[in-house]
C-alpha cells in the first residue's frame, strides 16, 4: 500500500509541477506580449495567408517592430473577434465583407448599388466609430465572391448569369463553402434575390471544391475572383446581374490603438497601396496553390520586385515538390518537432487541470451519491458540443491562441476522468472495504488506503481516454492560432496536398498512441499487487 500511496503522491506532485510550469509560461507570455511587437493574423485560406505574410515581412523590413504571425484563424468571425479583443493587431480583410458581414448593412443592387469608393468610405467611417479600427489603403484589387460552373455545364445549359443558373438549379450538383452558405453576400442573398434553391448542396472546403469540379463530381461552386485554380480547372464565372455581391477591395484592417502606438505601421503598409491588380494576385495565388511555392517565398519575391531589389528567393523545383512522403517529413523535421512540442504542451496542461478538478469532484460525489449521476451527466453534456464550436465559444472571453485551446481541451477531459473516478471509488471491492472498517479504519482512511488504490486502474483508464481525445481534438487548435500539429493539416487542406495533411495527422496519431502507452505504464505501476491481472 505504501508504494501505491507513494506513486499517487508522485503523480499529484508531478501534476502540480506541470501546472506551475504552465502558469510561468502564461505569465511570462503575458508580460512580454506587447513589448514592441505586433501580431498579424489571417483567415484560413491561401490568399489571406499570403497577404498577411506580405504585411508581416514589410513591417519587419521597414520598422524595428517584432512580428508574431497568427495565421489560419477559422473564418471572418474568429479573425475579427481576435482583432476586437487585441489578440491580433491587423489582418487582411475585404470591404464587402466588412460592409455586409461585420456591419450587417444591406446591399443595394441595380442603379442604387454603391461604388467601390463609396463602400470603402462607409466601412472606414463605421469601423472607426463602432470599433476603433482603421482601413488602410486598398491593395488595388478586388477579390469578390463569384459563382462558377464547369465549362461543360455552362455550354450544356447555356449559362451566362446567376439568373440562368436559378432556372436549372434542381438539375445540378452544388458545393459551397461553409461560411458562404451563411452569409447575406452568399447563399442567403442568392436565395433572396435570384430564388436559387439548390437541391443537391454540399458544404466543402475551398481547395476541395476545385478538385471536385475538376473531377466532375460537382457542377457549381462559389469562388473568389483571384483564385488561381479558376484557370487550372477551366471554370466559367457567372455574371451577378442583380448585384448580390458588393465590391470587395482588399485592404489591411488595423486596430486604432495599435496605429496610435506604432504610427510607422501605416507608412510601412502604405507601400502596398494600389500595387496589385486581379491578374497579378491570381498569379501569386497560383504560385502558392498550384505550384505550392511556400507563401514566405512568394511574398518575399513580390516585395523584392516591388522595391526594385533582386529577388534571390529560390522557387522550388518540381523535384522539390515531388518529394516522397518520408523525404518530406525529414525535410520538415524541425517544424514538425516544434509543432509536436506545442501540441503536447497544450494537451498536458489541459489534462493536468482536468485531473486536479475531476479527481476531487469524483471523490466528493462518492459521498453525495444521490446527486452524483445528475452532476456527471451534466458534465457529460460538454462532450456533445462540437469541438470547433466549443473553441469558438471560448474566444470572446479568452481571445485566440493557447488559452482558449487549453480551456476547451480541459472541459473535454473532465467527463471520462470524473466518470471513472466516481465509478472506481464507488465500486471498490465491498469485502475489502468491510474488512478495513472491521479493523477500525475511519472513512478517510478507507478512502486513502482501500478505495483509492483499488480504483486507481479505473481512474487511469479514464485519464487515458481523456488523453487520446485531447490529442485528437488539439489538432483543431490551429484554427484559433494555438499552433500544434493541426497547422500542417490545415495547410495541406488548403493546398489539397495529402502529403502535407499526413505530415500532421500521422504524428498526431502516433502521439496519441505514445501518450496512451505512457499512461498505461503508469496504470500498471499504480495497480495494487494483489489485484487480479497485476504483475
Amino acid at each position: 500500500m505504501r508504494s501505491v500511496k507513494g506513486a499517487v503522491a508522485r503523480w499529484v506532485g508531478l501534476a502540480f509541477a506541470w501546472v506551475g510550469l504552465a502558469l510561468v509560461i502564461l505569465i511570462a507570455g503575458a508580460s512580454s506580449a506587447r513589448a514592441d511587437k505586433v501580431v498579424v493574423g489571417s483567415k484560413n485560406f491561401s490568399e489571406s495567408r499570403l497577404l498577411a505574410e506580405m504585411f508581416a515581412q514589410l513591417i519587419e523590413s521597414r520598422t524595428s517592430l517584432q512580428v508574431e504571425r497568427r495565421f489560419n484563424l477559422a473564418g471572418t468571425a474568429i479573425c475579427f473577434g481576435a482583432l476586437e479583443s487585441g489578440d491580433i493587431d491587423l489582418y487582411p480583410e475585404y470591404t464587402g465583407t466588412g460592409f455586409v458581414t461585420l456591419l450587417n448593412l444591406p446591399v443595394a443592387s441595380g442603379p442604387d448599388a454603391l461604388s467601390p469608393a463609396q463602400v470603402l468610405a462607409v466601412v472606414r467611417r463605421e469601423f472607426r466609430a463602432r470599433h476603433d479600427m482603421e482601413w488602410l489603403g486598398p491593395l488595388g484589387f478586388e477579390n469578390a465572391y463569384e459563382v462558377a460552373v464547369t465549362r461543360a455545364v455552362a455550354e450544356r445549359f447555356k449559362l451566362v448569369t446567376i439568373g440562368d443558373l436559378a432556372n436549372v438549379d434542381a438539375r445540378l450538383r452544388f458545393a459551397f463553402g461553409y461560411e458562404f452558405m451563411e452569409r447575406e453576400d452568399g447563399l442567403v442573398g442568392l436565395r433572396r434575390v435570384y430564388g436559387l434553391q439548390p437541391q443537391d448542396l454540399t458544404g466543402m472546403q475551398q481547395s476541395l471544391k476545385y478538385q471536385a469540379a475538376g473531377d466532375g463530381r460537382i457542377d457549381v461552386l462559389d469562388v473568389y475572383t483571384t483564385d488561381g485554380l479558376i484557370l487550372v480547372h477551366d471554370l466559367v464565372i457567372l455574371q451577378d446581374d442583380r448585384g448580390v455581391f458588393p465590391p470587395y477591395a482588399a485592404a489591411p484592417l488595423v486596430r486604432g490603438a495599435t496605429l496610435r502606438e506604432y504610427p510607422e505601421l501605416a507608412v510601412a503598409l502604405g507601400e502596398l497601396t494600389s500595387v496589385l491588380d486581379e491578374s497579378g494576385m491570381r498569379e501569386l495565388n497560383r504560385q502558392a496553390e498550384v505550384d505550392q511555392v511556400p507563401i514566405e517565398t512568394v511574398a518575399a519575391t513580390f516585395l523584392a520586385n516591388l522595391s526594385g531589389e533582386n529577388a534571390v528567393h529560390e522557387i522550388p523545383t518540381d523535384s522539390d515538390r515531388d518529394l516522397s512522403f518520408f523525404a518530406y517529413l525529414w525535410a520538415q523535421r524541425g517544424d514538425l518537432l516544434g509543432q509536436t512540442g506545442t501540441h503536447l504542451l497544450l494537451v498536458a496542461i489541459a489534462l493536468v487541470l482536468g485531473v486536479l478538478v475531476a479527481l476531487p469532484l469524483g471523490l466528493f460525489l462518492h459521498r453525495r451519491a444521490s446527486s452524483a449521476e445528475t452532476v456527471i451527466r451534466g458534465v457529460g453534456v460538454l462532450q456533445t458540443i462540437p469541438s470547433i464550436a466549443l473553441l469558438a465559444f471560448m474566444i470572446p472571453a479568452l481571445g485566440v491562441g493557447a488559452k482558449p485551446a487549453v480551456a476547451a481541451l480541459f472541459l473535454y477531459s473532465l467527463f471520462p476522468i470524473l466518470r471513472n473516478t466516481y465509478t472506481g471509488v464507488s465500486g471498490a471491492d465491498p469485502n475489502a472495504v468491510e474488512s478495513a472498517r472491521a479493523l477500525g479504519m475511519t472513512s478517510g482512511q478507507v478512502m486513502r488506503s482501500v478505495r483509492l488504490p483499488l480504483a486507481a486502474p479505473i481512474i487511469m483508464a479514464g485519464l487515458r481516454t481523456a488523453a487520446v481525445i485531447s490529442v485528437g481534438t488539439a489538432t483543431l487548435a490551429a484554427f484559433i492560432g494555438a499552433g500544434g500539429l493541426g497547422q500542417p493539416i490545415v495547410s495541406g487542406l488548403q493546398l489539397n496536398d495529402t502529403r502535407i495533411v499526413l505530415s500532421g495527422a500521422i504524428p498526431a496519431a502516433l502521439l496519441a498512441l505514445a501518450v496512451d502507452a505512457l499512461l498505461g505504464g503508469l496504470e500498471r505501476r499504480l495497480r495494487p499487487k494483489g489485484l487480479a491481472g497485476s504483475k
